[in-house]
């Protein structure tokens, strides 16, 4: 027999589709009744450094801009740290990352990811790749690649191919034309 949800059973015996139970309802993380599965989550983008682009990434992805301040009591508890790929980027998301370890950011918080935004065009040099692999051992890590269009404050665009693992964590669309 095999296990699925909690139930066990000969799965040969079920024909046709079977509906999901419905969830009970209740307080979710919001404190409010839980929300629909096919409602997208909502994060704070939280800065570890000046510059790290939460501002772009908000206005391309959706979500909430807390630059370098933590999520208000308005704000989404689910976090996503934003740094730049250069050296003192890397540094500061390790020392953010340190912050939630401890336990030293704001009680209910909930750290999703670190998004990692390129700093240039083109390769990392071998020493921070080290530092991202460092960072990859702890969290998930999402790559934004360079993009001229935002440099040149044009975000109308959809987001690059290269990030539809972020597109699909926070519910961006990926249809507009580029």
């Amino acid at each position: 027999m095999r296990t699925t949800d909690g139930q066990r059973g000969p799965e040969i015996w079920i024909r046709g589709p079977v509906a999901a139970p419905e969830p009970a309802p209740g307080p979710g993380p919001y404190g409010s009744v839980a929300a629909s599965a096919a409602t997208p989550r909502r994060f704070s983008w939280l800065a570890t450094h000046g510059g790290a682009g939460t501002s772009t990434l908000a206005t391309v992805y959706g979500g909430h801009d807390c630059g370098r301040d933590w999520p208000g009591p308005d704000a989404p508890v689910s976090v996503l740290l934003v740094a730049r790929t250069h050296a003192t980027g890397l540094e500061s998301a390790l020392r953010a990352l340190e912050v939630f370890r401890r336990g030293q950011a704001p009680p209910g918080l909930d750290l999703d990811a670190v998004v990692l935004v390129a700093d240039a065009p083109g390769r990392l040099p071998r020493p921070l790749v080290q530092r991202v692999r460092l960072i990859e051992s702890v969290i998930d890590v999402y790559r934004v690649p360079w993009v001229t269009s935002w440099r040149l404050g044009d975000l109308s665009g959809a987001p690059p191919r290269a990030t539809e693992p972020l597109s699909r964590l926070t519910g961006a669309s990926t249809r507009r034309a580029r």
